[in-house]
């Protein structure tokens, strides 16, 4: 059925009159999409070729009042397999699907992704940094699927209260599209436009198309309670609270949480964590998540960020937050504001503003967290600029300094990152990154820096083979070769590297990757924890992982890895092997299990000042579960980790001041540590973005002196019960 809209109620300049809408129903009916933008160009992008695609693929795109409605039709014949596999939200198996990419805003700064398979499950998510993909996003969209003996077809409507854009001109909006089709059975991408994220660019090359400047408000309030019992501590406890999301207009929208309460129904991976370097986690509650993209400021360093939400609700629970993003003309903001409650708690603000240029933009963003625990207020000035003079180049800068303000001293800092990429022809791209951290900048009181006090530079050569014979196994292969050298800001070399790696994709859909670091000795000023400086032997590490997406009945992974390290250096070899296999009963009920092993026979731990002990050490790391999806709105997760840890003491070290090694008396004992998670999640989604949880984990860690080997400890990691909770979430979402 097709239903009418008065588009000038809706929209500012738009023609007035009935305007069509379109049923979303999986159902393309032409009269529904006879006004609509037809694609038919579809482009090889994996591999890389720029081939019109092996399958005839149609998309097209219609701005209605109610949103973005865009349909695919996906020719499929009976001589290329169709994948039926049922998958949860979110999810990263190799199906058929089609993607549906689009930059709101046309600047290529923030761009929304949105995933159908052809069994009607979806993926969201957000991209930044040309080619950043983060999946903690869930949106509210519409979808529908239907299929028949020559292909499938999607269709799906993507609101426009989806994310804050701009006014446009003259009564239309000019937004960037991408539109991608995948073939499960032999991973081919095929794309309009030949736009690709294994390029450096790619947000920057969606194609862009003009609409009428549609406004949509929206008024929601998620309200939740959840119920806690502790079996361990014999308690119950009850929480309630809630989020709120307003969007007047296109230029304005508003989000705020009263008491969020997510954790305990999201189980994070296990990691034992024995470096000085903290453990990145990325944030999966929904007001931390919804429009983050703004706040994005990032650099080269792994995992580097201004803003790092897992920061707020890490000293205190969350009383409340707040977030408003919006534009002013060709200026987009925002701004964040949390508190914490309790003596520890702290307050976190930030203030973002950006904006767009023809082949650049601009932004800069002040964040600043004020802990009266500690009696310490940290200020950070973050400047990022995305330069885009041709086709061939895109040149990324980013400025930072810190302010830290602690019983009553000051001390200030700053940091600098150049990243520039530079396509050539035939396939080869050029790259460099420096870097720059102070010896004193600080991010990490609402940041994340994995360490400053840095100078660090690299240049990289890239070759991607895509014209390989037809008899050959892989469809492309991408080579990388680096060099790179790193010294801190005193000017210690930390050591030099050179860095060979081949990403190679296989003709039946199968994925491969392999490293090769080869490290110069250097210096190492972190595992001393500020006590000195270590001296570091030339080492190497390899890496290389296969994925074989799922065949029949089977799904595979496999990892290994040599190195060398340690004092020892290139003298002794550890290594790892891990294998995950996983098995569908059907198409909707998978379970799956694997391990991994490490041997280390220098492994270097910190003690206590310039004490440092060297073990042997083996870990067993093991992981299982059941996945079920029972229906399109019930699903079962069961999620279970150990990991067993066993270090036998070889040496003890104490360092002179020029970091070499001395042999210490000093009693440095073996110890060994037991890990586990284990956890049962029901989900049950009453409506979009609307959910009843009920979730049962068990969990407990233990690290002692002296050890029993690695198999007893594994088995005894499945008795750990230092926690053992049942808890029951019920959130609903009310648009009003």
């Amino acid at each position: 059925m097709t239903l009418f809209r008065f588009a000038c109620a809706l929209a500012l300049a738009a023609p007035c009159g009935l305007v069509h809408a379109v049923e979303i129903d999986g159902r393309i009916d032409p009269a529904e999409w006879q006004d609509a933008r037809h694609v038919t160009d579809f482009r090889k992008t994996q591999p890389l070729t720029g081939e019109p695609g092996s399958l005839p693929t149609e998309a097209w795109i219609l701005a209605t009042p109610d949103g973005l409605a865009i349909a695919f039709r996906a020719t499929h014949p009976a001589s290329v397999p169709r994948t039926r596999q049922k998958v949860q939200r979110d999810f990263d198996a190799q199906v058929d699907r089609v993607n549906a990419f689009i930059d709101f805003d046309g600047d290529g700064r923030t761009g929304y992704a949105f995933t159908v398979s052809s069994t009607g499950g979806i993926a969201d998510e957000i991209i930044t940094n040309e080619n950043q993909f983060s999946n903690d996003w869930d949106g509210q969209w519409r979808h529908a699927v239907s299929e028949d003996e020559q292909g499938w077809s999607v269709e799906l409507l993507i609101p426009w209260h989806t994310a804050p854009m701009r006014d446009g001109t003259d009564g239309q909006r000019t937004l960037k599209v991408f539109l991608a089709r995948v073939i499960g059975s032999t991973g081919e991408r095929m794309a309009w436009p030949q736009a690709s994220f294994e390029r450096p660019r790619f947000l920057s090359d969606f194609a862009p198309v003009t609409v009428p400047r549609y406004d949509q408000s929206l008024l929601a309030i998620t309200p939740y309670v959840s119920g806690l019992y502790d079996n361990v501590g014999g308690r119950s406890d009850f929480n309630a609270g809630g989020d709120l999301f307003w969007k007047p207009n296109g230029r304005f929208q508003l989000t705020a949480t009263l008491k969020p309460d997510f954790g305990q129904v999201e189980a994070d991976d296990l990691v034992v964590n024995f470096s000085a370097t903290e453990t990145f986690i990325s944030d999966k509650r929904p007001f931390f998540t919804e429009n983050q993209g703004i706040f994005e400021l990032t650099t080269p360093s792994d995992d580097s960020q201004q803003l790092y939400t897992r920061r707020v609700g890490s000293t205190g629970d969350i009383t409340a937050a707040v977030k408003l993003n919006g534009s002013l003309g060709k200026v987009n903001y925002g701004l964040f504001s949390a508190d914490e409650d309790g003596a520890t708690g702290r307050s976190y603000h930030a203030l973002r503003v950006v904006r767009d240029f023809e082949t650049q933009n601009v932004g800069a963003m002040l964040t600043r967290v004020d802990d009266p625990w500690r009696d310490r207020d940290a200020t950070v000035l973050g400047v990022d600029h995305n330069w885009r003079p041709t086709a061939r180049w895109n040149v990324r800068t980013r400025l930072l300094g810190s302010r830290i303000e602690q019983a009553g001293n000051e001390v200030d800092d700053v940091g600098a990152t150049v990243w520039a990429d530079y396509e050539m022809d035939h396939g080869w791209r050029q790259q460099w990154i420096a870097m720059h951290f102070g010896n004193d900048l600080q991010l990490n009181d609402f940041g994340y820096l994995s360490r400053n006090s840095t100078n660090y530079l690299h240049w990289e050569v890239r070759k991607r083979f895509t014209d390989l014979p037809e008899d050959s196994r892989y469809s492309s292969k991408d080579w990388r070769w680096r060099v790179s050298s790193s010294h801190n800001n005193h000017g210690d070399k930390l050591n030099d590297q050179f860095r060979v790696s081949r990403q190679g994709q296989l003709r039946n859909g199968s994925y491969e990757y392999g490293q090769i670091n080869v490290n110069s000795a250097g210096l190492s000023d972190m595992l001393l924890r500020g006590n000195g400086v270590v001296r570091m032997p030339a080492n190497f590490n390899t890496y290389f992982e296969y994925e074989r997406p799922r065949k029949g009945d089977w799904a595979h992974e496999t990892e290994m890895e040599v190195v060398s390290g340690g004092l020892a250096g290139n003298r002794k070899l550890g290594g790892g092997l891990g294998y995950t296999g996983t098995y569908f009963i059907n198409d909707a009920f998978s379970l799956y299990g694997g391990f991994y092993a490490l041997y280390t026979p220098d492994w270097l731990v910190w003690q206590r000042e310039d004490l440092v002990g060297g073990f042997k050490r083996r870990q067993m790391s093991l992981d299982a579960g059941v996945d079920w999806v029972m229906s399109d709105r019930h699903e079962l997760r069961v999620k279970m980790q150990a990991i067993a840890l066993d270090a036998r003491v070889q040496d003890a070290w104490r360092f002179d001041p020029a970091g070499h090694a001395l042999a210490a008396s000093d009693t440095v004992e073996d110890f060994s540590v037991r890990n586990l998670g284990f956890q049962v999640r029901y989900r049950y989604e009453l409506a979009p973005l609307s959910y009843l949880y009920v979730v049962y984990a068990r969990g407990g860690y233990e690290q002692r002196t002296g050890t029993d080997g690695v198999d007893d400890l594994l088995q005894d990691s499945f008795r750990l019960r230092d926690d053992e909770q049942l808890v029951v979430k019920l959130s609903y979402r009310f648009e009003i």
